[in-house]
């Protein structure tokens, strides 16, 4: 008997999709006020990395250790103040991208699962004091 094993990227359907949800997650970055500000004003470097990333996060090939090394995707990100609300922000965008990219079932919640930790895990500042609370 021969058991026959799919990575998440081969059951989404490959560079296709993930190229589709990568144009699709960063076109929502671009109009949310909370995390645009941690990105470049330009995509196109950022947008490869994540598709690189996302392609070995999910069982593709290891493109993005083959061209930058090992991911360290905290060590990475560590130059830039990621608080809480960061990483919330993140993850709607990923969810708005996932769902308009048609990933759904078992393998979105999947995916998804995986973000969360991932983004949880890039936080690292505490979140600034709002002024406005402050004084309430």
């Amino acid at each position: 008997m021969t058991v026959e094993r799919t990575t998440v990227y081969e059951a989404i359907g490959g560079a296709p999709t993930l190229r589709k949800l990568v144009n699709t997650f960063y076109n929502l970055v671009a109009n949310d006020a909370t995390i645009r500000p941690l990105f470049p004003d330009d995509f196109t470097e950022i947008r490869e990395k994540q598709y690189m990333f996302l392609t070995q996060f999910f069982g593709g090939p290891m493109l993005y250790s083959e061209h930058y090394g090992s991911p360290m995707m905290r060590m990475r990100h560590q130059r830039f103040p990621i608080a809480e609300r960061h990483a919330q922000a993140w993850l709607k965008c990923m969810s708005q991208a996932l769902d308009e990219t048609g990933i759904t079932g078992p393998v979105r919640e999947f995916m998804f699962d995986r973000l969360t930790l991932t983004a949880h895990h890039m936080v690292n500042t505490e979140e600034e004091s709002d002024p406005e609370s402050d004084r309430r």
